[in-house]
C-alpha cells in the first residue's frame, strides 16, 4: 500500500513537471465529478482558496461583484476552499456551498475542498505556486503588516517559501492558461480589478501587453499582415484630418541592412521595417506644421500595437530630429526633401518573450476633481 502511495505521488509530481498550462489539470467539483480545467479554455480565471470563517470571508462579496461585473467578458471564478488554515474551513463543500449561497449569493463555480500546501497538496495547487512565488505582503498596509508579523512570529523564513500563505489567495489566468499574477490576501481588490479588466477588454490587453522585442526568427511578415499595419497606422487620429504621413515598407535585406548602418543588428535579423515618415506637403501650413510629428508618433503607436495584435513582435527606433539620422535613412530608402523621417520600426516574429513591465507610477497622475 505504501509503496503503491508513493508511486502516485511520484505520477502526479511527475504530471505537475510536465504541466504546460492550467489545462493539464483536472479537479473535482462539488458533487465529486472530476471537471477537466479545459473546459475552461479561452476565459480568464481567477484561481482562489477560501474559508467561511475566517477575517477575509467578505471578500466573497466582492468577488461575487467582480463575476457579475466581468462573466459576461470571459471571467471565471474557480474556488476551491481549504481547511489548512486556522481550520477556518470546515464542514462540507455542500455545507459550504449552501452557506456561501446564503451569505454572499454566490454564482461562480466551488471546487471539493483541497490542500493547497504539504505532501497532499493538490497538483493544481502545486504548479500554480511553481508559476507564481510568494511576493511578500504589503507590510504599509495594516493587514499586510498584521499577517507579516503572525507568520513571521511561526517562522522567521517565511516569506522565503513560496507555499501559500492563507485563504483567499489568487492567481490570475490568461485566456492561453498561463498564470499572470498572485495576489495575497491583504492586496487590493481594485488592483485585482484592474487586472482582470485589463485581461478582458481585448484592446486593453493588447495595449498592458505590448512590450519591446528585439531578436527575431528568420520567419517572413505576410503581406496581409504588412498591410494590416499599414491599415492600423492610416487609422491614427490626425490634426484637422490631414493625414500628413507616408510609410515605407522594407522587406528587401540588403535595404535592411542599409537602415541598420552601425546601430547594432536587430534591423539585419528582421524580417520587416515600416520607416513612418511626415509628409511636408500634407502637413498643416504655417505654425501647424510641426503637427505631423503628433500625428505620426500616434501612427506609430498603432502600429506598434496591431503588431502585437497580430503575434508579430516589434520596437521603435528613433530617427528625427537627429540629422546625421534623418539623412542616413532618407537617403536607405530614397526619400525626397519634403518627407521626413521619424522613426523605423523594427518589426518580425519574435524569438524572445520578455514580460511586460508595469509603469503605473500613482505619483504621476494628479487629478483636478469637479467642486476640489
Amino acid at each position: 500500500m505504501r509503496r503503491m502511495m508513493i508511486c502516485l505521488m511520484a505520477m502526479l509530481g511527475v504530471l505537475t513537471l510536465s504541466a504546460q498550462s492550467v489545462y493539464d489539470f483536472t479537479v473535482k467539483d462539488d458533487v465529486g465529478k472530476d471537471v477537466s480545467l479545459s473546459t475552461y479554455k479561452g476565459k480568464v480565471l481567477l484561481i482562489v482558496n477560501t474559508a467561511t470563517r475566517c477575517g477575509f470571508t467578505p471578500q466573497y462579496k466582492e468577488l461575487e461583484a467582480l463575476y457579475e461585473k466581468y462573466s459576461s467578458r470571459g471571467l471565471e471564478i474557480l474556488d476551491f476552499p481549504c481547511n489548512q488554515f486556522g481550520a477556518q474551513a470546515p464542514g462540507s463543500i455542500q455545507e459550504i456551498h449552501q452557506y456561501c449561497t446564503a451569505n454572499f449569493n454566490i454564482h461562480f463555480p466551488q471546487f471539493d475542498k483541497i490542500d493547497v500546501n504539504g505532501e497532499n497538496a493538490h497538483p493544481l495547487y502545486t504548479w500554480l505556486k511553481a508559476q507564481k512565488g510568494f511576493g511578500g505582503f504589503d507590510v504599509n498596509d495594516q493587514r499586510g503588516k498584521m499577517m507579516d508579523e503572525m507568520l513571521r512570529k511561526r517562522d522567521a523564513d517565511f516569506d522565503k517559501k513560496n507555499d501559500i500563505k492563507w485563504n483567499f489567495t489568487k492567481f490570475l489566468v490568461s485566456r492561453d492558461g498561463k498564470v499572470l499574477k498572485r495576489y495575497e490576501p491583504t492586496d487590493k481588490m481594485s488592483d485585482v480589478e484592474a487586472d482582470i479588466s485589463r485581461e478582458t477588454n481585448p484592446a486593453l490587453n493588447v495595449i498592458m501587453t505590448r512590450t519591446s522585442i528585439r531578436k527575431y526568427t528568420s520567419e517572413p511578415v505576410s503581406k496581409a499582415d504588412i498591410e494590416a499595419l499599414l491599415r492600423a497606422g492610416m487609422a491614427a487620429p490626425t490634426a484637422v484630418n490631414k493625414q500628413p504621413w507616408h510609410f515605407v515598407a522594407v522587406t528587401d535585406k540588403a535595404k535592411l541592412k542599409e537602415l541598420a548602418g552601425n546601430r547594432g543588428g536587430m534591423l539585419e535579423q528582421c524580417a520587416l521595417a515600416i520607416v513612418v515618415c511626415g509628409n511636408l506637403d500634407k502637413a498643416l501650413p504655417g505654425k501647424g506644421q510641426a503637427y505631423w510629428v503628433q500625428d505620426c508618433s500616434a501612427a506609430t503607436e498603432n502600429i506598434l500595437l496591431a503588431a502585437h495584435a497580430l503575434g508579430l513582435g516589434a520596437v521603435w527606433t528613433g530617427v528625427y530630429p537627429m540629422d546625421d539620422r534623418v539623412a542616413a535613412v532618407s537617403k536607405a530608402v530614397g526619400l525626397p526633401e519634403t518627407i521626413v523621417p521619424l522613426c523605423v520600426i523594427v518589426i518580425g516574429h519574435p524569438d524572445e518573450s520578455p514580460m511586460p513591465k508595469d509603469k503605473w507610477k500613482p505619483e504621476n497622475v494628479s487629478y483636478n476633481e469637479y467642486g476640489k
